[in-house]
């Protein structure tokens, strides 16, 4: 343990006497879908995201009505944010079809996706249900056999 595993140590040991434990935040990213239709929605949004607090680096792909915000964030509050810009926002509801099981079912396939995306279906189960199918002649043949 060097020294400043020796410091954080003992911060948390003191630190934790009683008091309320806080949660560092992880380093993730958050994708959303913007709707934007100029420069200026652009804009907005890409001031609106940066100016919050843990915020690292945000992208925006206006083409595929993405935005990406990376940082020490929590997903709903960007998503607040987004929002209250007056875009309509959501969480990216898509992935690439290729990671789907049936990217065509009517449940996934979506028209306004970008290219080689899909929506995101949580429970593939639910899109398919496989049926077997027993011959009854096939039953049949089995039956005789001694």
């Amino acid at each position: 343990m060097g020294v400043s595993g020796t410091l954080e140590f003992l911060s948390d040991l003191v630190g934790s006497g009683g008091g309320q434990k806080h949660k560092k935040k992880q380093l993730q990213t958050v994708e959303l879908k913007v709707r934007m239709d100029c420069d200026g929605c652009e804009l907005k949004v890409k001031n609106a995201l940066s100016s919050m607090t843990g915020v690292k680096k945000v992208e925006i792909n206006r083409k595929q009505q993405r935005v990406t915000v990376s940082g020490y964030v929590d997903s709903n509050k960007v998503l607040k944010r987004a929002k209250s810009t007056g875009k309509r926002a959501e969480i990216w509801p898509y992935v690439p079809y290729n990671l789907v099981a049936q990217p065509f079912a009517t449940q996934a396939y979506d028209k306004r996706a970008p290219p080689g995306y899909v929506r995101k279906v949580e429970n593939t189960a639910a899109i398919s249900t496989v049926t077997r199918y027993e011959d009854p002649l096939h039953l049949h043949v089995q039956r005789r056999q001694p």
